[in-house]
C-alpha cells in the first residue's frame, strides 16, 4: 500500500494506519509512529477512531500504548464526543479503552459541555462511560465537581456523592455554589437534577 500499513483484525473490526517506515519491530513490542486507527462493529458500523503521534503495541499482551491521544466515539456515523489524554491504552481486542492524565471529553454543539478527569474507562460492549479523578464538567449554564462520574449512551452524566455545582447567571459568572448527594446532568434537555439515597428526586433546575 502506498500511503499506509493496514490490517484487519475482526470483533472488532480494526483498521490502522501508520507513517512509512513508521514501525520498529522487536520481538515482543512494534513501536509504531503517526498511528490512526478506525473501529467498527460487526455489522461494519464506525465506534471510534484513535490516534496518537507516539504508540507501541504489545504482541503478547495484545495492548496498544499511546501517548497525547484523540478519541473520536461515534453514534449512527456521526462524531458525538471527542476526547483528549495524556496517555492511554487499548487491550481485550480494543474493546477497553483507558485514558490517562488530563483527560477532556467534549460534546459537539454550538455550546459545548467539557467534562474533565485524571481517567477514563470505556468497555465498548458497555452503555456507561467511567470518570474518576478531579471531576470538572463545565458549561454556560453550570459547573460540577466530584470525584467520581458515569456519562451514559442516554447523554445523562451521573456525578457521585460528594458533589459541589456552582450555577451561572446570565452574565456566564458564577452564581450561587452548592454541596450536594448525586447530581445528574442531562445534556439533552440541559437540566440539572439531585437524588437522595432512596433514589427519590429532590430537586430539579432546567437551564
Amino acid at each position: 500500500m502506498n500511503n499506509f500499513y493496514k490490517f484487519i483484525i475482526l470483533l472488532p473490526i480494526v483498521i490502522l494506519g501508520c507513517a512509512p517506515n513508521g514501525i520498529e519491530d522487536n520481538k515482543v513490542t512494534k513501536r509504531i509512529n503517526s498511528l490512526d486507527m478506525n473501529i467498527y462493529s460487526k455489522a461494519g458500523e464506525i465506534i471510534y477512531t484513535i490516534a496518537s503521534p507516539y504508540s507501541s503495541y504489545d504482541s503478547v499482551k495484545d495492548k496498544f500504548r499511546l501517548k497525547k491521544t484523540t478519541i473520536n466515539i461515534f453514534n449512527d456515523g456521526k462524531t458525538k464526543y471527542i476526547i483528549n489524554s495524556d496517555e492511554s491504552t487499548l487491550s481485550d481486542n480494543n474493546k477497553v479503552v483507558e485514558l490517562k492524565g488530563n483527560v477532556k471529553l467534549k460534546t459537539i454543539k454550538e455550546d459545548e459541555d467539557n467534562l474533565y478527569g485524571d481517567n477514563f474507562i470505556w468497555n465498548i460492549d458497555q452503555t456507561k462511560y467511567l470518570l474518576t479523578g478531579n471531576i470538572r464538567f463545565e458549561n454556560k449554564n453550570v459547573v460540577l465537581t466530584s470525584s467520581k462520574a458515569k456519562l451514559g449512551f442516554d447523554n445523562i452524566i451521573e456525578f457521585f456523592n460528594p458533589v459541589e455545582y456552582i450555577i451561572k447567571d446570565e452574565y456566564n459568572e458564577n452564581k450561587t455554589k452548592t454541596k450536594s448527594e448525586n447530581a445528574y446532568y442531562n445534556l439533552d434537555n440541559e437540566s440539572l437534577s439531585f437524588k437522595s439515597k432512596n433514589k427519590r428526586v429532590r430537586s430539579k433546575i432546567y437551564f
